[in-house]
């Protein structure tokens, strides 16, 4: 079965981490920092309750600039899954933005590995995010996108994304309209880490 674009149902959705699932700090390796995005949690369950898999897409620079440790980014990410999760899989980019890898946002590693991992094809996934650089990434990697503003979210990235939803239950709501009949993929087991260059 494929949507009315063409494309095959939503079988999973991918969340960035900061400014969408929670308010955003910069370089945070403090978990006792994380508060959750207004909607997260009710914006998660819908997606669990729907039977897609669930996952988290980050850019994590701090760890390139040596500002962050790969231990203090899980720990900030244990109790995001702590408060909202589990999620299926978390996948991160630990590069600087000058590093030049294919997983930072907006290249499509971190989505291509974070399908992967939850069994799904990319092109099956939606991003949802608060930047252009989270819709690019989406569309690099052929899923779908849906944008949720902010305080730091440009014009320009608003009036160029696909779709584009007041909250985080509103953007969930859209991926669920095309996931079909029946969206379970089955257990999805929990997965820790990082794609590489």
């Amino acid at each position: 079965m494929t949507g009315a674009e063409g494309r095959p149902p939503v079988r999973a959705v991918l969340f960035d981490r900061d400014d969408t699932l929670v308010a955003d700090v910069p370089y945070n390796g403090d978990p006792a920092l994380v508060r959750p995005m207004p909607g997260a949690r009710e914006a998660v369950a819908l997606v669990r309750a729907r039977g897609l898999g669930c996952g988290v897409v980050s850019n994590q620079s701090g760890i390139g600039r040596g500002l962050l440790s790969h231990a203090r980014v899980r720990a900030v990410n244990a109790r995001v899954d702590a408060l909202l999760g589990p999620f299926g899989a978390w996948v991160y980019c630990p590069h600087s933005p000058e590093d030049g890898c294919g997983c930072r946002k907006p290249a499509p590693g971190l989505v291509v590995e974070a399908a992967r991992r939850l069994g799904v094809p990319a092109e099956a996934c939606v991003v949802i995010g608060d930047i252009g650089a989270d819709v690019e990434a989406a569309r690099a990697a052929g899923a779908r996108a849906v944008l949720v503003p902010t305080a730091r979210t440009l014009p320009a990235e608003v009036a160029a994304a696909p779709a584009v939803c007041r909250d985080l239950v509103e953007a969930v709501r859209l991926a669920l309209s095309h996931a079909g009949p029946s969206a379970d993929t089955g257990p999805v087991a929990y997965a820790e880490g990082r794609t590489r260059p």
